[in-house]
């Protein structure tokens, strides 16, 4: 399989990674919560040499090796709308496919909305719009919010080794994963410090509360709005199921086509699940281009 290409875009505010040839078709990769671009470093090689595509994957601002919001700044998921536009322009891209993972689904999501001239098609993964408050609870998650900012930041944490930096993720993760599929996130999201220890890079101000949210109308507003082919892939025990919002999320995006598998909330990036993500993509390109290549595509992501 290809091997990923560091970038820098943005003018060195967001790094990524890149998988298949300069020059095909670019698709745009949008992570998940205290994630990085590694998120799809089991997927995205199989894509690229399936599908003939290009795929970058960006850290979000304050993840990965992304730079840090200025002091003062915080991190509101609309904002990150800004690091895709910035890195499409980076890119040269007019209009692409976006691929996204839970909040790099939500943020996937907003940006078809509001922008929909630069959104060619959406595939989503085990995620669909961004959290919300209800609106009469508006003033308690304002309070959360602001009490939370106002705290110093706590240094972040330190391990002797990446493995027990795995091990912590494994066991303190928002949602369940395991160690292979934790590994590749949290080799990213590690540097050496001056005691030849091992800290996280993600910026600490990313596990404080939001001010505001969106509250469910607007969210499902949002996603009535968005006018782009869109595929949503969940995993059989991930964060989606039969969750009622998640059910009138699925309605609210009449584009939308669905496809359930085996699988966590990572399910794009556990070893024994990744293959059948790459396939049901493959097929979802194959259908919509309704071509011999499309078809052509599918089989080679079966393959691998």
């Amino acid at each position: 399989m290809r091997t990923a290409e560091e970038i820098s875009l943005a003018d060195g505010r967001l790094a990524g990674l890149a998988w298949g040839e300069v020059g095909a078709p670019t698709w745009l990769a949008l992570h998940g919560w205290l994630d990085n671009a590694a998120s799809f470093s089991r997927l995205a090689p199989r894509l690229a040499d399936a599908l003939g595509i290009r795929l970058v994957a960006i850290d979000f601002a304050g993840h990965g090796l992304s730079r840090c919001h200025p002091a003062g700044v915080y991190y509101a998921i609309w904002d990150y709308t800004h690091d895709v536009l910035d890195a499409l322009a980076s890119l040269g891209l007019e209009r692409a496919t976006l691929l996204g993972h839970s909040m790099g689904a939500g943020v996937a999501c907003l940006v078809a909305a509001a922008m929909p001239e630069r959104v060619a098609r959406l595939v989503l993964i085990d995620g669909l719009g961004t959290l919300t408050t209800p609106s009469e609870d508006s003033a308690a998650q304002l309070r959360k919010g602001l009490i939370a900012q106002r705290r110093r930041i706590s240094p972040s944490p330190r391990y002797a080794d990446i493995e027990s930096a795995i091990a912590a993720r494994v066991g303190g993760g928002v949602t369940p994963i395991d160690a292979a599929t934790a590994e590749p996130l949290v080799t990213r999201n590690v540097a050496r410090d001056a005691e030849g220890g091992w800290r996280l890079r993600t910026d600490g101000r990313l596990l404080r509360p939001s001010l505001v949210r969106f509250c469910p109308e607007q969210a499902l507003a949002i996603l009535g709005a968005i006018q782009a082919p869109s595929l949503l892939v969940e995993g059989e025990q991930g964060i989606l199921g039969g969750h009622g919002f998640a059910h009138r999320a699925r309605q609210a995006l009449v584009t939308l086509e669905r496809r359930v598998l085996p699988g966590g909330h990572h399910l794009h990036l556990e070893p024994d699940a990744v293959a059948a993500v790459a396939a049901a993509i493959g097929e979802y390109v194959a259908e919509s281009a309704g071509s011999a290549e499309g078809v052509t595509a599918m089989q080679g992501v079966q393959d691998k």
